[in-house]
């Protein structure tokens, strides 16, 4: 997978995440960041790589955004691990 697939994958991923009031008060729970905080970060691979760990960290989240995109959860891993999400850990 391409650098600029997953940098792709990751900004539907947080269009989706904003447009549903649940995961978008959820996200910002756990992230900490504000709207604001988000549209400055929005080019930083680490982000973009949090964007997709808040899915993949949660299995329902991620199989619902991989059929609202019309995508395979695996591809969104793939988008995730490219982008350095899972480095360090076991699974």
């Amino acid at each position: 997978m391409h650098q600029e697939t997953a940098q792709t994958m990751a900004l539907t991923a947080l269009t989706y995440i904003l447009s549903d009031d649940d995961l978008q008060a959820r996200f910002l729970s756990l992230t900490g960041l504000s709207e604001n905080e988000i549209r400055h970060r929005i080019e930083d691979s680490n982000f973009l790589a949090g964007i997709l760990d808040f899915l993949v960290s949660h299995e329902p989240d991620l199989l619902a955004f991989a059929e609202n995109a019309n995508k395979k959860p695996e591809h969104i891993v793939s988008a995730w691990r490219k982008l350095g999400g899972g480095i360090g850990q076991e699974w």
